[in-house]
C-alpha cells in the first residue's frame, strides 16, 4: 500500500464547488437570486415556502418540512461519511436507507448548485426537533432542559452544514436573515438570525464565502443593492472571501459572482501581503 498523497496537479484538476452563505434583512431580495442561476442545473431547497418571489422560475424544488427530512436530503445530496458508525446520521447505513426511500442518487447528477432558503428556518426546524429529544429533558427533574436542547441544536446544525460543505463537486448556497442588534455599550452590530449562538459563530469557518446583501446609497443618496464580500468593510457587515477574487462590493448577481470566483487566481504575491506593518511613532511624554 502506497502513501495516499494527492499531487498538486491532481488537486487542481478536481471539480470543486463553491460553498457560501448570503445574509440580508428580510425583503432585500435574497430568494430572487435564484433568477440569476441556471434553472436546469439548480435545485431549490425551499424551507420557507416563500417561492412567491420566484413565481415562474422554471427550476426544480424540494420542500423538506421536518429536521429529519433536512438530514435525509443532506446525505442524499452529499453522499455518506465513511468515518461514521451505522447508527449515526450521515453514515453509509443512513445513506443506503435514504437511497431506498428516494431512489437512485444519479437523478441528482444534473444539479450543480443547491440553493437553500433558508438557514434561518433550518435552524428553527432543528431546534423544534431537539426539544423533543432525551437530551432536552433533565434527568433529575424530568422537566425541559433548555441548555441541553441548545447544546444538541448546535451539534446538529454544525454536522448538517459540515456534511453539505463536503459535497465537493457541487455549489451549495445558504441564505438567511441578518439581524441588527446593539451590544452592552449601545454599539450596533450584525448577526445571522439562527437559533442558538454556536451555528452563527462557527458558520464562517465552514463555508468558503460569507456575503451580506445590503442596501447602500450612492453619492447622490439614491439606494442600491450590493454584495459586501470582504471582512474589512466600513459598515461592519459579516463577510469573508476565501477565494481572494472578490472586491469589497460586487453586484447582487449570484451567477456572475460564481463566474468571478472560478476565474484563475492571481499569484499569491499579488493578493496576499506578508509584510511587517510599520511601527507606530513613539509618543512623547511631554
Amino acid at each position: 500500500m502506497t502513501l495516499p498523497i494527492i499531487s498538486a496537479d491532481a488537486r487542481l484538476a478536481e471539480p470543486r464547488g463553491i460553498k457560501g452563505c448570503i445574509f440580508g434583512k428580510s425583503g432585500i431580495g435574497k430568494t430572487t437570486l435564484l433568477w440569476t442561476l441556471d434553472p436546469q442545473s439548480t435545485l431549490f431547497m425551499d424551507l420557507e415556502a416563500g417561492d412567491l418571489a420566484i413565481e415562474g422560475w422554471p427550476g426544480d424544488t424540494i420542500r423538506p418540512r421536518t429536521w429529519a427530512e433536512c438530514r435525509d436530503f443532506a446525505v442524499f445530496i452529499g453522499g455518506p461519511n465513511p468515518a461514521l458508525r451505522d447508527e449515526q446520521t450521515y453514515s453509509p447505513a443512513h445513506y443506503e436507507a435514504v437511497c431506498a426511500k428516494f431512489g437512485d442518487p444519479a437523478a441528482l447528477e444534473r444539479y450543480q448548485t443547491i440553493f437553500v432558503d433558508s438557514i434561518t428556518v433550518a435552524g428553527r426546524l432543528c431546534f423544534q426537533w431537539c426539544k423533543g429529544q432525551p437530551e432536552a429533558v433533565s434527568e433529575k427533574t424530568g422537566k425541559s432542559d433548555v441548555r441541553g436542547a441548545y447544546g444538541l441544536h448546535g451539534r446538529e446544525m454544525i454536522a448538517w452544514l459540515t456534511h453539505l460543505q463536503h459535497t465537493r463537486a457541487r455549489n451549495v448556497w445558504l441564505v438567511g436573515i441578518l439581524d441588527e442588534k446593539l451590544d452592552d455599550f449601545n454599539r450596533r452590530y450584525f448577526a445571522p438570525q439562527i437559533d442558538g449562538s454556536k451555528t452563527g459563530l462557527e458558520l464562517p469557518g465552514i463555508v468558503d464565502e460569507v456575503i451580506t446583501m445590503a442596501e447602500l446609497a450612492d453619492e447622490g443618496g439614491a439606494p442600491y443593492r450590493a454584495f459586501i464580500c470582504q471582512t474589512l468593510n466600513p459598515w461592519g457587515y459579516p463577510a469573508k472571501d476565501r477565494s481572494g477574487r472578490l472586491a469589497q462590493l460586487e453586484e447582487p448577481h449570484l451567477g456572475r459572482l460564481m463566474e468571478k470566483i472560478r476565474q484563475p487566481a492571481p499569484p499569491a504575491s499579488e493578493r496576499l501581503s506578508f509584510t511587517r506593518p510599520e511601527a507606530a511613532p513613539a509618543q512623547s511624554d511631554n
